[in-house]
């Protein structure tokens, strides 16, 4: 999967007052090629999640384009998105949004429940958790785990679907160093394996071993792009 911006704003309007707008990202273009790693790296506030969200299928720029191997995402209906994020975007974010009712198994399974079954999964999912460091705790409810853990579930069932891109928001905002380090090296090793892997964070000590291109936000603009154009 490539993945292209041209041109990329995003505004969003004053509540109370027409015709006035916040300006969050101003004329961002970037080009990603498959397998590629890339830290997206700003303070709080610089544009990042809005701009893994434009990447990410999850809201549309104000103008300019986000292109997908040649589709650009704003023609597509609104069906044809959700499967595109559903079968090739895998998302994980600082809040890892699991289901307090479901087990670890069930919430690595969510995704596929909109896909004609298919009995390879249940066991795709176990070898998941299992390389996730997981295997023993299949069972286990959300409660239960710690939040490196939930983040671990959280990768997993980004990957269930075998996506092409996975987005990862602040994946260790709330994690210690430590747990902060093992879960950039499981993210590593599924790059490795050709999994196009965007990380988003402010954590500039976090990501200083992570890849080789970093794109630093200031302002709503790239104000630095070390190691790229792809």
């Amino acid at each position: 999967m490539k993945l292209r911006l041209e041109g990329v704003t995003k505004c969003y309007d004053t509540p109370g007052k027409k015709g006035e707008g916040i300006s969050v990202l101003q004329d961002i273009s970037l080009t990603v090629k498959q397998g590629q790693s890339l830290s997206i790296l700003g303070p709080s506030g610089s544009g990042k999640s809005t701009l893994l969200n434009l990447m990410g299928g999850l809201d549309y720029p104000t103008s300019g384009k986000v292109i997908i191997d040649n589709q650009d995402l704003a023609v597509l209906k609104d069906k044809e998105l959700a499967m595109l994020r559903n079968k090739r975007i895998g998302f994980v974010f600082q809040l890892h949004h699991l289901l307090p009712q479901c087990t670890v198994l069930e919430n690595v399974l969510i995704p596929t429940l909109v896909s004609p079954p298919d009995d390879s999964v249940p066991g795709r999912a176990a070898e998941l958790l299992e390389q996730v460091g997981l295997k023993d705790r299949i069972h286990h409810k959300p409660h239960e785990l710690s939040g490196g853990e939930k983040q671990r579930v959280a990768l997993a069932r980004a990957l269930i679907l075998q996506p092409q891109l996975v987005l990862c928001d602040e994946p260790t905002g709330n994690l210690d160093p430590e747990l902060s380090r093992e879960i950039m090296e499981l993210f590593l090793q599924f790059n490795q394996v050709g999994v196009t892997l965007l990380v988003a964070t402010h954590d500039v000590e976090l990501i200083s071993s992570f890849g080789k291109r970093i794109v630093n936000l200031r302002d709503g603009r790239v104000a630095d792009d070390s190691g790229g154009p792809a």
